[in-house]
């Protein structure tokens, strides 16, 4: 994610701000120029810029779930044919919000949301709401409470057909953190659902019906062998022991889905932080002596660097020093992942898939 300034007083300011907390003044997202803006009202639902460029001062609305719900800050251009922004606008169900926390959850949702979203655009992903059916995406956000979408009452998080379904119930931080015990997982956050539920989206868009199909079925296997009975194999076994040689988690090496939406959300996990910690100035090489101190390339942009070999030569430094940091602090490692020659070689293909390179180069 990269880093942001109030217009108004240059104050730092974060993709989830809807106010400066220095000036005050009133902030939103402009996806026109992956920026967060300051605005101050007109009246009549229009916003200003206040700032002036060289097209002078821009005009907007909110997006609706940013005025009427304070769920979102993305902002619309002045005149929009819509009133969601793009965003918000992939949302199928919402939780019932007359029912205590849910709006609360559903706004933690929301701010992961729009960081995927963020994600996705900025690789120049298709990304079109589910009003194509065909191609579409879609979100549902639902409580355990909404029996009419599951017989048993009970919420499973998913993907099918372009509609990714979450239990907002992983929004609560304690419930999460109990299942994430439970399941055995070293890591478990609302982000890493939305990026692996899309993983299996793009893998229908991006894989399925391509020339990519074989070559992802030489890389990460046959996904026509039988998905349920590899689940079951799965959660009454466990994971093979030697499961790390070629995947990124134990879940991974369930099913090639599993293996292809945990390596794509990996992969979305790695151009986000390298992003952060480009815009930081951090040093991605370990500093062991003067000679060997190094910094970050000045043109370094993981969205759109061309190999994976040059994302990994500052990943493995960078998540090696966040370690480091979090056992310095008295916590366990912040990155509790080994990337074996397998996982790269996936992570390979999923980078290229992503930048559109040919499956026969």
């Amino acid at each position: 994610m990269q880093l942001f300034r109030c217009e108004s007083c240059g104050h730092r300011v974060y993709f989830e701000n809807t106010q400066c907390t220095q000036c005050g003044a009133a902030l939103g997202f402009d996806l026109d120029r992956f920026d967060m803006v300051a605005i101050r009202p007109l009246g009549d639902g229009r916003w200003q810029s206040v700032a002036t460029g060289s097209q002078g001062t821009a005009v907007y609305y909110q997006c609706s779930n940013y005025a009427h719900q304070g769920v979102c800050n993305w902002l619309l251009p002045e005149a929009p044919q819509e009133v969601y922004c793009v965003a918000c606008r992939l949302n199928q169900t919402i939780p019932d919000l007359s029912f205590g926390a849910n709006k609360t959850l559903w706004a933690r949702l929301e701010t992961e949301k729009r960081r995927l979203v963020y994600s996705l655009l900025k690789l120049n992903l298709p990304l079109t709401p589910k009003a194509d059916e065909e191609l579409g995406l879609a979100f549902r956000f639902l409580a355990d409470t909404a029996p009419q979408f599951n017989e048993s009452g009970r919420v499973i998080t998913g993907h099918e057909n372009g509609v990714i379904t979450l239990n907002i119930a992983e929004a609560d931080p304690v419930t999460r953190e109990a299942m994430r015990s439970k399941m055995a997982e070293p890591y478990r956050t609302i982000l890493g659902h939305f990026r692996h539920e899309s993983g299996h989206y793009y893998w229908d868009r991006l894989v399925w019906n391509t020339p990519w199909l074989e070559p992802f079925r030489q890389c990460f296997g046959d996904e026509r062998q039988d998905y349920s009975q590899a689940l079951e194999t799965l959660y009454s076994q466990g994971a093979a022991a030697n499961w790390q040689e070629n995947h990124v988690s134990a879940y991974a090496s369930a099913h090639p889905w599993e293996d292809w939406a945990e390596t794509w959300a990996h992969y979305l996990h790695m151009v986000d932080t390298l992003e952060t910690a480009y815009q930081f100035g951090l040093s991605l090489h370990p500093r062991v002596t003067e000679d060997s101190e190094k910094s970050v390339e000045q043109h370094f942009n993981p969205y759109f660097d061309t190999h994976i070999n040059s994302l990994l030569e500052h990943w493995l430094p960078l998540t090696y020093a966040l370690n480091s940091l979090n056992r310095s602090m008295g916590h366990g490692d912040l990155y509790p992942f080994v990337l074996s020659p397998g996982a790269i070689r996936k992570l390979g293909m999923v980078h290229d898939i992503i930048h559109g390179a040919s499956p026969f180069e």
